[in-house]
């Protein structure tokens, strides 16, 4: 700035002596806050793809004939859902029967009933015994019922614990027939009916949409330049389309000597799903927004 002063300053016979240096001095003063202002540098533009998140494909852990299937193709699902149904009436009837077993109490309480009885008859008898009214084989008597009345009781006791054990079990048996959504996401495809038999295999299968993973196969000159957490601009194909911002998170240290490219996978958010998995996209990278470690 002191220069541009300086060839305002000039006298008049001597400006054009020192124009070339004024503009010299103007385009070095520009040049300085343009460096100050310069935004990020940005890789060119390459091609990638977006894909689901994850996709699972939902199978039966047991075999059963198929009873219903409340979603179709294209449904969207949240987790926790129920998305398929086996036949089960045989399973409702094991988990009614050991239900009733570990709820009995007739058995428990009828050993408690001997216990106290049993335990009063061996006190008296040990009166009785102190005043020489009976013989001590009838004290023995009466103390080998009371430990076989408190035997009976430990024995209730525990079949009545493995009677709720059981009821576990065959509720969990139960509970093998109902399929539910391990994600939020959509179907992407129903592979079997109501009425068709699964045995162990695949069902339908499910994608998750939010978020998005775009897949980049990058050149080698960008080999050390692209790492996780750098920023990202994506464009999906198509006339519209928003330009929206993803995050490496994988950088394959693998190269692909064929093609000269290396993978990196980017996470892009998807918030109500409006962007569709399977487009093609192109990516730009921010080489100034590596996540420092």
């Amino acid at each position: 700035m002191d220069m541009l002063a300086e060839c305002q300053e000039m006298r008049q016979p001597h400006r054009w002596r020192l124009k070339g240096l004024c503009a010299i001095g103007s385009l070095t003063v520009a040049a300085g806050l343009y460096a100050l202002t310069a935004p990020a540098v940005w890789a060119t533009g390459m091609a990638c793809v977006i894909t689901p998140y994850d996709e699972i494909s939902i199978g039966t852990p047991v075999e059963g004939l198929i009873q219903t299937v409340p979603v179709e193709r294209g449904d969207w699902v949240t987790k926790g859902q129920v998305i398929l149904t086996l036949e089960s009436s045989f399973e409702e009837a094991t988990v009614a029967l050991t239900k009733a077993k570990a709820e009995a109490e007739a058995a428990l309480k009828s050993s408690q009933v001997k216990i106290g009885f049993t335990g009063r008859k061996y006190e008296r008898a040990l009166e009785l015994f102190k005043t020489n009214s009976i013989a001590q084989h009838e004290v023995d008597e009466a103390q080998t019922e009371k430990a076989l009345a408190e035997v009976a009781y430990r024995e209730a006791t525990e079949q009545k614990r493995q009677a709720e054990l059981e009821l576990n079990r065959a509720t969990a048996a139960l509970q093998l027939r109902t399929i539910r959504s391990p994600i939020n996401g959509v179907v992407v495809d129903r592979l079997l009916s109501p009425g068709e038999l699964a045995r162990q295999t695949p069902v339908m299968k499910l994608a998750q949409l939010n978020p998005l993973r775009v897949e980049v196969f990058a050149p080698l000159s960008l080999l050390g330049k692209l790492k996780t957490g750098m920023r990202a601009e994506v464009r999906p194909e198509g006339k519209g389309q928003p330009v929206l911002q993803a995050k490496i998170v994988v950088v394959n240290k693998v190269v692909d000597s064929a093609s000269g490219t290396f993978g990196v996978r980017l996470e892009m958010p998807n918030p109500n799903n409006a962007i569709s998995a399977g487009l093609a996209c192109t990516v730009e990278f921010n080489y100034s927004s590596a996540e420092r470690p």
